[in-house]
């Protein structure tokens, strides 16, 4: 019954009218949900129709934009049961499936305003683990640093595309002295709350999460995640 629910909500989706964050470059391109990093990737669905990226940090937590748990009539977050998350997402069909149970939002975060930027992060809590791997928190990274950056897209909502040849460009601060990362990397509407990943070892880690596209050129700005307040 929800499995229904949740599918008819994931196919009612609006064209795109535009792309920014992506500009005149091809570098999105289809990934496994079933490989890593990917496999740590989530899509945040609202039963409001909502739709965005998380990452799980945790068997039962997921990092996103706080911008996505937010109603757009009422500009007030959302209870977080009325927030689903699907593992494996691809094509109508997902490997996992939880509900969430708790949400806190990043301190200073504005529903109304939007903002702070880098104040534009929640933490879910699910009312189940899932069985996916989850991807530790690296420390700043420097500009220069190759990072990746993958999500379910306005326009291709139904398959993951990322961008894996990109760089953090700059470190810089909002204006609440909040830090941010902006990054080179291809990604549009539905990349929101997305991962900016870098490689650490043998695996791979979580630098940022996305919350800004760039208008009418290739790039964004995600939320530094080194020094975030996420423990509860």
């Amino acid at each position: 019954m929800i499995r229904a629910a949740l599918l008819a909500l994931l196919l009612a989706s609006p064209a795109a009218a535009q792309l920014p964050g992506v500009g005149q470059d091809a570098a999105r391109r289809p990934v496994l949900t079933g490989q890593a990093p990917w496999s740590s990737l989530v899509r945040v669905q609202s039963e409001a129709g909502g739709r965005c990226t998380g990452v799980l940090i945790a068997p039962d937590l997921v990092l996103t934009a706080a911008h996505c748990v937010v109603a757009r009539r009422t500009r007030q977050p959302l209870r977080p049961e009325r927030l689903h998350v699907l593992a494996g997402y691809h094509r109508g069909d997902f490997t996992s499936h939880a509900q969430g149970a708790a949400l806190r939002i990043g301190p200073g975060y504005d529903p109304a305003s939007g903002g702070p930027a880098g104040a534009d992060w929640a933490v879910l809590r699910l009312a189940r683990r899932l069985p996916n791997p989850f991807l530790p928190l690296a420390a700043l990274p420097p500009a220069g640093t190759a990072v990746a950056l993958g999500g379910w897209q306005q326009d291709r909502a139904h398959a993951l595309l990322a961008d894996t040849d990109c760089r953090v460009l700059a470190v810089q601060r909002d204006a609440a002295g909040q830090l941010l990362l902006r990054h080179g990397c291809a990604g549009t509407r539905g990349v929101s709350g997305a991962p900016l990943l870098l490689r650490q070892g043998e695996g791979w880690a979580v630098a940022g999460v996305a919350v800004m596209a760039l208008r009418d050129q290739r790039g964004g700005l995600a939320v530094a995640v080194d020094g975030l307040p996420l423990a509860e």
